[in-house]
């Protein structure tokens, strides 16, 4: 029946869902069915519009039937759809509402999944929702203990904010990468979280900041005795020698080349600024007064 005419199919199920003299109740169990299959239709027919339209209807009848999680797919494919007719405000919309029946039948990680596939479309035309949604997402993995699973999210979220150059806000979803892999006992990707988050306060010529992260993750025994921490101190002190040459050595490290990609990029154009001034001593040698030596006081 897949094959009949879609806008057939769609007319009657309307007609299913609407009260008359003669219908008291909405026939929601025939109307969902004919919505389902005028869906495949359109899509058939590259009517995408059409196909968006009838998946929501599908969706919502699926709803009617208390059937969330069917509810739930058909918004996923309405999401798909508004992606491919460029509808990016429909897209956040369909993924969200998605996530939220997924929430309702209990399951976690299809409700991450659906806001982690509105983010995915969306990174290139609204990033900035593309980023709330990744946070979005980690949040539901971690209020059900599963930060694990949510570790591509951290970086994905991670690599968007650097594209937007938000770089406070990547070092911030690394840190926050790091925490969940504490939990989880992931040792290598907890450093490897820590090396990167130092690493982009340095490209954004942070070097207060890398220096405070470094010794705030150093209190971790994990992070205290790695490959990791080894190599970020040898970052920071270089920049506190000045030293440009050794600074481009460490970030060529293989340490540092096992890091994600978006990372290694950023380590290969350090140093980013003025090292001098991170020099240790310049600041304070700058400011010190001269030796007045008839002042005894």
């Amino acid at each position: 029946m897949a094959t009949s005419d879609p806008q057939k199919l769609m007319s009657k199920a309307d007609k299913l869902t609407k009260l008359t003299l003669t219908r008291w109740s909405a026939d929601w169990q025939n109307a969902t069915q004919l919505y389902e299959q005028a869906a495949v239709g359109f899509k058939l027919s590259k009517d995408n519009q059409n196909a968006k339209t009838a998946y929501e209807k599908a969706s919502k009848g699926q709803e009617m039937l208390s059937s969330p999680w069917d509810a739930a797919k058909h918004l996923e494919s309405a999401g798909a759809v508004a992606k491919d007719l460029g509808n990016w405000s429909e897209v956040s919309d369909f993924y969200r509402r998605a996530s939220e029946l997924y929430t309702e039948c209990g399951r976690s990680q299809p409700a991450s999944d659906a806001l982690a596939k509105g983010a995915r479309a969306l990174e290139e035309s609204s990033p900035d929702e593309a980023v709330r949604m990744y946070g979005d997402a980690c949040s539901i993995l971690e209020e059900d203990e599963k930060e694990q699973m949510a570790f591509d999210l951290y970086r994905a979220a991670a690599n968007v904010y650097i594209k937007l150059e938000k770089y406070t806000d990547a070092a911030t979803f690394l840190l926050r990468l790091g925490l969940s892999a504490d939990q989880c006992k992931a040792t290598n990707s907890q450093c490897k979280a820590y090396l990167s988050a130092i690493i982009v306060y340095l490209y954004a010529d942070d070097f207060k900041q890398a220096e405070k992260c470094y010794n705030d993750c150093s209190q971790i025994d994990a992070f205290l005795s790695s490959d990791q921490n080894r190599c970020a101190s040898k970052l920071l002190s270089a920049y506190g020698e000045g030293d440009v040459e050794e600074i481009k050595r460490v970030a060529q490290s293989s340490t540092v080349t096992h890091l994600d990609h978006m990372i290694v990029r950023l380590a290969r154009k350090l140093p980013t600024g003025d090292v001098s001034k991170h020099k240790y001593g310049a600041t304070k040698d700058e400011e010190e007064e001269p030796l007045d030596e008839d002042d005894l006081t």
